[in-house]
């Protein structure tokens, strides 16, 4: 779909408010054009669901607000093979789930097979037909018992145990690089004297750096696209590539801007929602790769945010986008395109990867992994 903006009227603004007025951060109002009070209804709203506030619908913005429509019990849920039902309520049933014991992967609120079988262990449990569909003698039995798991989250624990249980070698595992943009669309573009730096060349200049050293590292390697790329995929593109190859990780590489020259420094991101469900080991990369980039080039620490960003969202594994300075910034812009420093860049995500797999008991000094050694001493 086109991006909607402020200024705009006709039917798909009046229904972009509609669900707005019906979240309850919109007054009822019969006017149809998208005016500031409604920019500021959906930039809250953008802020609650970890989406980038832009104050604009597109796509990602689109398909929040279609999916918070709907709450638990206003429809019956079932599953489709060529439509997948997607909703909020599809988020609240899996996370009800989850609570109570059941495997439904990740809480991505599309109604999938495994989301499927799930409630159809559940309906075999309890002595329902195991149908696999959510209708109101399912509801019914999910509010009126109570949480299975004490103690913890179990997507948490399955994560964690899956974890500790493959080993500290990197050999054979398979790790999705994602250089953002691509092919028509830069990112940030700054021009820097002679030469015009973009995010998406910064970005895949960094990704190829990481693809030869982690393939001499024995990892199997995949970028999500080339550097002549005549078009950027999107987003759903990029997790549906991670998905099909079963990869083990998948990380994001950015170069962020802002209108304020003086903001820069480093962030990373990863896949959580407002009700506090998050992806644990996408949590923990996004923080390893964080700290060991901080530690490496001395850059601000601009912290790890939990998003619902649909690369983060629909990946099925862990997960992180790393947005690594700034272009705007004369400090950042100056540092970027320096090769040495994207060098550094890369030994702190290789670092990081690493890391990763290292037993809970075993403390590691960021910064301190000499990842020229790693294949040699773990192979």
């Amino acid at each position: 779909m086109r991006t909607i903006r402020p200024g705009e009227q006709g039917p798909a603004v009046t229904e972009i408010r509609s669900i707005l007025v019906t979240l309850g951060l919109l007054l009822p109002s019969e006017d149809s054009v998208f005016d500031a009070s409604m920019e500021r209804a959906l930039r809250v709203f953008q802020q609650q669901r970890g989406l980038s506030v832009d104050g604009a619908v597109g796509d990602e913005t689109w398909r929040a607000l279609d999916a918070a429509r709907w709450i638990l019990g206003a429809r019956t849920l079932d599953f489709s093979v060529n439509n997948p039902l997607h909703g909020d309520d599809v988020r609240q049933l899996q996370e009800r789930l989850l609570e109570m014991g059941y495997d439904v992967g990740r809480t991505d609120g599309f109604y999938g097979p495994r989301t499927a079988r799930a409630v159809a262990a559940f309906q075999r449990e309890i002595g329902l037909y195991p149908d696999g569909n959510c209708g109101p003698q399912t509801l019914h039995a999910l509010r009126r018992l109570g949480r299975k798991v004490v103690g913890g989250s179990p997507l948490r624990l399955r994560e964690q145990v899956r974890f500790r249980q493959s080993g500290p070698s990197l050999v054979g595992r398979l790790i999705v690089i994602d250089p953002g943009h691509g092919g028509t669309d830069p990112g940030q573009v700054v021009p820097d004297g002679p030469l015009r730096w973009t995010e998406a060349d910064i970005a895949f200049d960094i990704a190829s750096r990481l693809e030869g050293r982690l393939a001499a590292a024995g990892m199997r390697v995949h970028l999500t696209r080339g550097p002549l790329a005549t078009e950027a995929p999107t987003d759903m593109d990029r997790a549906r590539l991670a998905n099909d190859l079963a990869a083990d990780l998948l990380i994001s590489l950015h170069v962020d801007g802002h209108a304020n020259p003086a903001a820069d420094g480093v962030a990373a991101y990863h896949y959580g929602t407002e009700s506090g469900v998050t992806s644990t080991m996408g949590e923990q990369l996004a923080g390893l790769v964080l700290r060991e980039i901080v530690a490496r080039t001395g850059m601000r620490n601009c912290e790890t945010h939990a998003k619902t960003w649909d690369l983060l969202r629909y990946t099925r594994m862990p997960a992180v986008r790393v947005d690594i300075g700034y272009l705007t910034s004369p400090v950042d812009r100056a540092r970027l395109i320096d090769p040495l420093f994207r060098e550094r860049v890369v030994e702190g995500i290789i670092a990081a990867v690493q890391r990763m797999y290292f037993p809970a008991e075993v403390d590691v000094k960021t910064g301190t992994i000499d990842v020229s050694q790693i294949r040699m001493a773990l192979a």
